[in-house]
């Protein structure tokens, strides 16, 4: 590991990538979005730093950056070292974590490469909640999904919120979009995928029903409104959970790791 750098001013200029993170760490498809990629806490640093994702810098107090001197050792970045007083003036808020890292995106996957290997595929429509978005990406790692690919109206995964709420999985699991839409999921099809619809209704069968299946291809979306009918349409079958009565869904994520639990495939 090089040299950890003691910083104490924070309008030093060596911290302007961590500067002001409520404003500037926006969307890169919103005005004053830099499109770094923020990772926040020990274990989501540690995973950032055993990625694909360039890194630029890490900031934070010297306890937390001592408990990953083994995990930066092969890393040439510049590490500062500062009080919590002084991160906090530097980010914009109080950071409880103790330690920020910031990358660089690399070149991004294409649908082609996320569904290349896979067996099991997370396809979302219109998931624009940056923390469901970071829980599906979370359940997605801990239950064998291989990839996630994202259609319309889908929030940026590496956004701030995101990265944090996956505990840093959004940077191991590929995502890409699918484009056209729905047309894409004729291409899913055609690649040997089974597309489900997951859906309240009463006429889906039940998710468990497809355990087993070769390559599948599970479609969620939006919270409220759910997939749009022509989603539904493009899938091989509509799916549901099956639920007590007087109870007609389960939040996005939630409903995600069920159905992928109920579907199979992680090897623990």
């Amino acid at each position: 590991m090089r040299r950890v750098i003691e910083v104490r001013d924070p309008d030093d200029e060596r911290l302007d990538d961590f500067r002001a993170l409520t404003t500037a760490d926006r969307r890169p498809d919103r005005p004053g979005g830099r499109g770094f990629v923020i990772a926040e806490g020990v274990v989501v640093v540690r995973r950032l730093l055993a990625s694909r994702y360039p890194l630029r810098a890490v900031l934070g107090v010297p306890r937390r950056i001592e408990e990953l001197a083994g995990d930066l050792a092969p890393h040439t970045a510049p590490v500062y070292a500062t009080s919590a007083e002084v991160m906090a003036e530097v980010v914009g808020f109080h950071l409880n974590r103790g330690v920020l890292a910031v990358a660089d995106r690399p070149v991004p996957w294409t649908a082609e490469d996320v569904v290349a290997d896979a067996r099991r595929l997370l396809v979302l429509e219109g998931v624009g909640d940056h923390e469901n978005l970071g829980s599906l990406f979370r359940n997605a790692a801990a239950l064998g999904v291989d990839g996630v690919l994202l259609g319309p109206g889908c929030s940026d995964p590496l956004y701030r919120r995101s990265v944090r709420v996956s505990m840093g999985n959004v940077l191991a699991v590929p995502f890409a979009p699918l484009e056209p839409w729905p047309v894409g999921l004729k291409w899913l099809r055609d690649k040997g995928f089974t597309v489900l619809a997951m859906t309240p209704a009463a006429g889906a069968v039940p998710v468990g029903e497809f355990a087993g299946a070769a390559r599948v291809a599970l479609l969620l979306g939006s919270e409220g409104p759910g997939l749009t009918a022509d989603a539904v349409e493009a899938a091989d079958a509509a799916v549901r959970i099956p639920m007590a009565d007087g109870v007609d869904s389960l939040n996005v994520a939630t409903a995600g790791a069920v159905a992928c639990y109920a579907l199979g495939g992680a090897d623990g």
